[in-house]
């Protein structure tokens, strides 16, 4: 153990000297030591976050609440979900006996390794926010995911499941322990699936059609199944009010909270943050306080000006349509006149892939909305995304630029809002564009 910690921090420390990943501290040490994990003594209180989306927001917003309630929290702050980034992340934050100093651990776990990491340890309350398509050349389908990640659903974790994700709520058939959130219908709610993604309009059990009361965004809403009777779980913690235009939410009828991002996905993962945290000791007042107004700092969201314009940069994951609709969403609802600037010049930062039909299941529809004006496409792939568009029927709003130096430049003047949509792999490209055009480091 003593050999294990020394050197899992030798090695970090050299790595943030050298600019490098969080990984291969843990992926070094995990070749040396196989077990090593199961050996780590951990606080009574550990809390795993996993599934398609938000599982870093929600982890940031429950640190930030532990914290500001005076608990110690060790957590993967960096992003390495994999089970070498949560061996760094543990090792880094061991004494030389191998206990962790703090109150809570919380990790965020990509959930095609939850099962590899926690077959050595057992959450006490495991988070899953939704499942989605998501990376098809890594992952497949959804329910392929589904079946992985059961795997680490151990029968001593307290499971804090999405009511509203038909697929998610399936992780509660056979377990005794599950606490469910949901979201109420409001004025965003529609009366059934919209858009191109539409996995939920069958049961995932049973595959018959699924019956929505509402839905609140992509398949997430009041459901039932007639069939066999698979249907949204009774929400211990709920959004009860939601006011998108002035920024403001009801948690349980009784907590109000504001939104520094107004986005529905957003609101799924503040409330998924609530609820563990109430789970784990902190009153729900003290919750939502510390919620209210939360900016994040993972720089998914990301507000700044090009030449005097005001701008904001919505980071979604390529191969991932919920992500991207999300963002379209956020534009549209906003109503404000505006241009975008949508970027796909790399897919993966991990892999290489080609493959764009993923952009097929993407609503870019929705921006012939009338507050949406010029949309420049650019990036190695901007002619893949110009097919799309013209399908869409937006050709008469596209123009097309590869480099996106020059796509940027495009947008150096003017005064209404724009928007720049682009995944993690394209940030940092994208940020080069921004500072030729600006002469400042803005993302």
């Amino acid at each position: 153990m003593i050999i294990a910690v020394l050197l899992c921090k030798l090695i970090r420390a050299i790595g943030r000297l050298l600019g490098r990943g969080s990984s291969l501290p843990g992926q070094i040490v995990l070749k040396l030591f196989p077990g090593i994990l199961s050996r780590i003594r951990l606080p009574d209180t550990v809390i795993a976050v996993s599934g398609s989306n938000g599982k870093t927001s929600t982890v940031e917003m429950i640190a930030h609440i532990l914290t500001e309630n005076g608990r110690t929290v060790v957590w993967n702050r960096e992003g390495s979900n994999q089970t070498e980034g949560v061996a760094t992340t543990l090792l880094c934050s061991c004494t030389l006996s191998g206990r962790v100093k703090a109150d809570v651990v919380l990790l965020e776990s990509d959930e095609r390794y939850a099962r590899l990491t926690f077959r050595w340890f057992t959450p006490t309350h495991f988070v899953i926010t939704n499942l989605y398509r998501d990376q098809m050349t890594r992952n497949g389908h959804n329910e392929w995911i589904y079946d992985i990640l059961a795997d680490a659903v151990k029968e001593d974790s307290c499971l804090v499941l999405n009511a509203d994700d038909p697929l998610v709520a399936a992780f509660a058939r056979g377990h005794g322990n599950t606490v469910w959130y949901a979201m109420d219908r409001n004025p965003c709610s529609v009366d059934s699936l919209q858009g191109r993604y539409r996995d939920g309009v069958f049961c995932p059990i049973c595959k018959h059609p699924m019956v929505y009361d509402y839905v609140n965004y992509a398949d997430a809403g009041r459901f039932r199944c007639t069939h066999c009777g698979h249907a949204s779980g009774e929400p211990r913690f709920r959004v009860t009010d939601v006011d998108l235009p002035n920024g403001r939410i009801v948690f349980d009828g009784t907590y109000p909270l504001t939104l520094a991002f107004r986005g529905l996905h957003n609101i799924y993962n503040m409330l998924a943050a609530y609820s563990v945290a109430c789970l784990v000791g902190t009153e729900p007042a003290r919750a939502a306080e510390s919620l209210s107004g939360f900016v994040m700092k993972n720089g998914r969201v990301s507000t700044f000006d090009v030449n005097g314009r005001p701008a904001m940069l919505l980071i979604s994951k390529h191969e991932n349509s919920v992500s991207y609709n999300s963002s379209i969403d956020y534009v549209v609802r906003s109503g404000d006149p505006c241009d975008v600037l949508v970027m796909v010049n790399a897919i993966s930062r991990k892999y290489y892939t080609g493959e764009t039909s993923w952009l097929y299941d993407i609503d870019f529809e929705r921006l012939s909305a009338p507050n949406v004006g010029r949309i420049v496409l650019c990036g190695k792939y901007c002619r893949d995304l110009e097919l799309r568009f013209i399908l869409a029927g937006l050709q008469d709003r596209i123009t097309v630029i590869e480099d996106p130096d020059r796509a940027v430049a495009e947008f150096s003047g003017g005064d209404t809002q724009l928007y720049f949509i682009t995944c993690f792999a394209d940030k940092a490209r994208l940020g080069q564009a921004i500072r030729s055009v600006t002469g400042e480091e803005k993302i």
